[in-house]
């Protein structure tokens, strides 16, 4: 007779329980989630995937005739489409984590109440299908900026292009870690849908992304690099086309702010999902 593996679920778990082993244990289900939906998002468009690269270009051309021409707001002497663009495919990587994990709850209601699985495994395929979408407009993006650069514009790459990994793991922590608190209070607050979708835009708007840091008025540029989604903006921005700078204490402000909120974010997450199918 062969030994078999028993795995038993209970909901009497500690406040720091989060069984990250166990999550391991379902990474082939975190791959099919992922495969899932790298077929389902453009099913049954005319243009396919083809939109992952034509979502920012519309969206930066839009901010460039916007903010550039009739708003006149400058970009430090960088061309306006790459500025808006490098502002533009970090923070739809930030708002897509933060959207995927933040409706995990309530997208995912009908397989939660039939099958059990860690639920963590939601937000992370969401973190693992974004940064493949990211990529993708990432390397777009990076030819842009050689062809730019090649052409003698005033763009200049550095040594911090190295740093690419970093700036997408502390993205996709930060959008995941506030993603899973407002999908745990969500489940049971519906109404707090509508200010989290405002507050988003809010945030946008006091980040980085459509003007440079320089832009600010200098008694508020401290307190608006307290944001933490602005550090990275700007050092990203900085690494890959010379403009602005990194600023190492905020950045480590940004890194802290990221850890507490991804840490409370899962230990939310975990209390909740014991009895959240009651209330979803």
């Amino acid at each position: 007779m062969k030994n078999s593996e028993i795995t038993v679920v209970n909901s009497k778990r500690g406040l720091f329980s989060l069984n990250l082993r166990e999550l391991w244990s379902y990474r082939d289900l975190v791959v099919l989630f992922v495969k899932r939906d790298l077929k389902n998002v453009y099913k049954q468009t005319v243009l396919g995937p083809v939109w992952i690269i034509i979502n920012p270009f519309l969206s930066s051309f839009i901010f460039t005739v916007i903010f550039g021409m009739i708003a006149n707001i400058s970009t430090n002497g960088v061309p306006q489409f790459l500025f808006y663009m490098s502002g533009n495919i970090l923070w739809s990587y930030f708002s897509s984590c933060f959207n995927r994990a933040g409706s995990t709850f309530l997208s995912n209601a009908r397989i939660f109440s039939k099958v059990y699985f860690p639920r963590l495994v939601m937000p992370l395929s969401g973190i693992l299908y974004n940064s493949i979408t990211f990529l993708i407009q990432f390397l777009v993006f990076f030819i842009l900026t050689l062809v730019y650069f090649v052409s003698g514009q005033n763009v200049r790459p550095n040594i911090f292009i190295l740093a690419l990994p970093i700036f997408m793991i502390h993205t996709a922590f930060l959008g995941t870690g506030v993603g899973l608190i407002v999908s745990s209070l969500t489940t049971k607050y519906r109404d707090l849908n509508v200010l989290v979708s405002f507050g988003l835009s809010l945030w946008m708007y006091v980040t980085p992304i459509v003007y440079p840091v320089s832009q600010v008025p200098q008694n508020l540029r401290a307190i608006m690099l307290l944001n933490p989604a602005a550090p990275i903006i700007e050092a990203f921005r900085f690494a890959f086309l010379g403009s602005g700078s990194i600023e190492p204490m905020y950045i480590i402000i940004s890194v802290l702010v990221t850890a507490v909120l991804l840490t409370f974010g899962m230990l939310v997450f975990n209390q909740v999902e014991k009895n959240y199918i009651d209330t979803v």
